[in-house]
């Protein structure tokens, strides 16, 4: 919007000059563009108003954002009369205008007739600056509802009322109506477009332009004067209809305040009186079809001052909005009365902006920004997840992606299913509790046989608590572990060892060191009952189980019986895991190796040996390992023979034969106090 800086001082008493005003502006929301002849007495500035902000595109609404902004600034006579809604001119005689509204997208119908008109120019104060904004002068009335509509931003229309009817009728078009509007170009109408019309015929298009054949010229010496509100909505939808665009088309479109269609007949009359004052005019007609709702807002400051990042007192705010015009009902909390020309002010958050415009948001304090980060890239379970992956990958496993959605199977956990209320087809009637009949299906798809395949995925169980989703390993292995090859026609075979060993191996890349037992597992028929193990880690908790899948669903899976199942609950598993590995140096020195064999109970098993060898009182060894086990001749019945190979090695120095046997007597010794006996 264009403005004479001498037009703004009219309405606000100011020592800022046009570069500090248009700063002032920009800080309030309404950017200036530009300012034009900025060396001449009366510079024009430019600003840029907001779609939202029709109020901004006048004088009068530039004029209260700058009143609020700087306390220095005062308001002139004009801008209280202006606020106050301008006196009333003496009329002399009553309302002659028969105004009927049939659509709803007109709100109000203000207008008066004016007569004694007689030529006369506009004054020379009005005509400069409406051409030093780009509008061109016309005539005294053109000009004057120009003016009227830049101060105070209603559009204004007049009509010769020697052309027009005697009843004013605000309705839509009819199909196959048609106006020649002032451009002079004849105007096909459609159904929904909103006319101003008399009892025969269109005269103008609401909101838009006025028609041609009731145009106000040199010969008028009466007027009837419009002033009314439309729904933004249609005037848009109408002017681009018709290819239109206007002054006061661009303010409709962009809301116009709907108190002030009297107000603007007020100031047009004053103005009109004062270069014709033998003009005779009518009392005022105003119809109104709909009131505009009140909008009441409430808000706590302490939030206003979280939202904003600086302090504003109730003092302050109460100034603030008292300014821009919003009525303060209460102060704790805060609670206003939205005014008539803001409908973008619904809620609370639109008064904070209001408040941080005012205040300045240039006096928002710098400070270091404050709060957590999160980490970059994938960590925690999902880091952890991407390890087993790789880690099952690097064992030589395909990797399987099933569907969540499935029938029943013999493979199903024995835990409740759920699904969803209307499923799309019984094979799609249930979530998984399992991982294991995806694999299934896989490997069945893949021949069943020498395949080796694992899946990591979100489960479902239903439990007293509700739904649950969790996260599961779960592993299939059947067949040769490796192709047949020039050293061996009959490569090694899955087995429980081979599975027990490749999840040791995942789990520790996982900082996990899992432990096997053959307890007892209740309610779970897919295992064979004497091949079989819970998984735990070392603090204890149950993290899975696996073992040959049972004789039965095999058969029923179409599976080999030799087939090697497991699941593993990632959920509990990864609570006690590592994500970063811990490391240490490598010593650059030699290893010291012994080689023991230890007589002991078969119902001592390994890994608690493995276990008290870890835990002897040395820290030299570095590895231990089963090479053999004998239970021939000469070996008591129920016992073996344990052939268990020891590694020592010393950073940063050599061991010696007499500290590699300290360190092997050590471990002898918690061998014995599980009943070994060094052979």
């Amino acid at each position: 919007m264009k403005f004479t800086y001498s037009t703004m001082r009219d309405y606000v008493a100011t020592s800022l000059n046009a570069e500090a005003l248009g700063d002032l502006l920009t800080m309030a929301g309404f950017e200036l563009e530009g300012i034009e002849e900025e060396t001449s007495e009366d510079p024009i500035l430019d600003v840029k108003v907001m779609s939202n902000r029709g109020d901004g595109l006048s004088i009068l609404g530039l004029a209260r954002e700058v009143l609020a902004k700087d306390a220095e600034s005062q308001p002139t006579e004009l801008y209280l009369a202006a606020k106050s809604g301008f006196p009333n001119v003496a009329t002399s005689r009553p309302a002659e205008a028969l105004v009927r509204i049939d659509s709803a997208l007109c709100n109000r119908f203000a207008c008066v007739t004016v007569s004694g008109i007689s030529s006369a120019a506009t004054p020379d104060w009005i005509k400069y600056r409406l051409e030093r904004i780009g509008m061109r002068s016309i005539s005294l009335l053109v000009d004057l509802t120009n003016y009227v509509m830049l101060e105070i931003g209603q559009p204004l229309h007049a009509y010769d009322l020697g052309k027009l009817g005697k009843e004013i009728v605000v309705r839509e078009a009819r199909d196959g109506e048609t106006i020649k509007t002032l451009d002079g170009v004849d105007r096909n109408l459609t159904a929904g477009q909103l006319m101003i019309c008399d009892a025969s015929r269109p005269v103008g298009v609401a909101g838009v332009m006025g028609g041609f054949d009731t145009e106000v010229d040199d010969s008028t010496t009466a007027i009837l004067l419009e002033s009314a509100h439309f729904v933004n909505t249609s005037v848009r939808k109408t002017r681009k209809q018709l290819g239109l665009n206007t002054e006061a088309s661009y303010r409709f479109e962009r809301s116009v305040d709907p108190k002030i269609t009297d107000v603007a007949i007020r100031r047009f009359l004053q103005l009109l009186t004062s270069v014709l004052p033998e003009v005779s005019i009518s009392e005022l007609t105003d119809v109104v079809r709909s009131e505009p709702a009140e909008v009441f807002v409430e808000l706590e400051l302490a939030r206003a001052s979280r939202l904003l990042g600086m302090e504003i007192t109730p003092d302050e705010a109460s100034r603030y909005l008292s300014a821009l015009g919003f009525e303060i009902l209460a102060t704790e909390p805060l609670k206003v009365k939205v005014p008539s020309w803001r409908p973008d002010v619904v809620r609370a958050e639109d008064v904070v902006e209001e408040l941080g415009r005012v205040h300045g948001y240039e006096r928002i304090p710098e400070e270091l920004p404050v709060g957590h980060t999160t980490m970059g890239g994938v960590h925690g379970k999902y880091r952890l997840a991407d390890a087993v992956v790789e880690g099952m990958i690097r064992l030589g496993y395909v990797q399987v992606v099933s569907h969540t959605l499935r029938s029943e199977h013999p493979l199903d956990a024995p835990t409740e299913r759920v699904g969803p209320r209307n499923p799309g087809s019984p094979e799609l009637a249930l979530l998984r509790n399992s991982l294991l009949p995806g694999l299934t299906e896989a490997a069945l798809r893949n021949g069943g046989k020498d395949v080796h395949l694992f899946e990591v995925g979100k489960v479902f169980e239903n439990d007293e608590d509700g739904h649950r989703e969790l996260a599961f390993l779960a592993v299939l292995s059947t067949g040769k572990l490796q192709p047949a090859n020039r050293a061996s026609d009959q490569p090694p075979v899955a087995d429980f060892y081979s599975l027990k060993a490749e999840l040791e191996s995942v789990l520790r890349s996982v900082g996990i060191t899992a432990r096997f037992t053959a307890d007892e597992l209740p309610n779970e028929g897919r295992f064979h009952p004497g091949r079989r193990a819970l998984v735990f880690d070392r603090a204890g908790d149950c993290i899975g189980v696996m073992g040959q899948i049972h004789p039965l669903v095999a058969e029923a899976s179409d599976l080999p019986e030799a087939t090697f199942i497991a699941e593993i609950w990632l959920d509990p598993a990864f609570r006690n895991a590592q994500e970063n590995p811990q490391l240490k140096s490598i010593s650059r020195n030699p290893a010291v190796s012994r080689d023991i064999a230890v007589l002991i109970d078969k119902s001592v098993p390994f890994e608690k040996i493995q276990a008290a060898i870890i835990s002897a009182p040395t820290d030299l060894l570095e590895n231990c390992w089963l090479f053999d086990v004998y239970e021939g001749t000469g070996i008591p019945e129920g016992k073996h023979s344990l052939g268990i190979g020891l590694q020592f090695r010393k950073m940063g120095a050599n061991l010696t034969d007499e500290e590699g046997n300290q360190a092997r007597d050590a471990i002898v010794a918690a061998i014995v106090e599980l009943g070994g006996i060094l052979r």
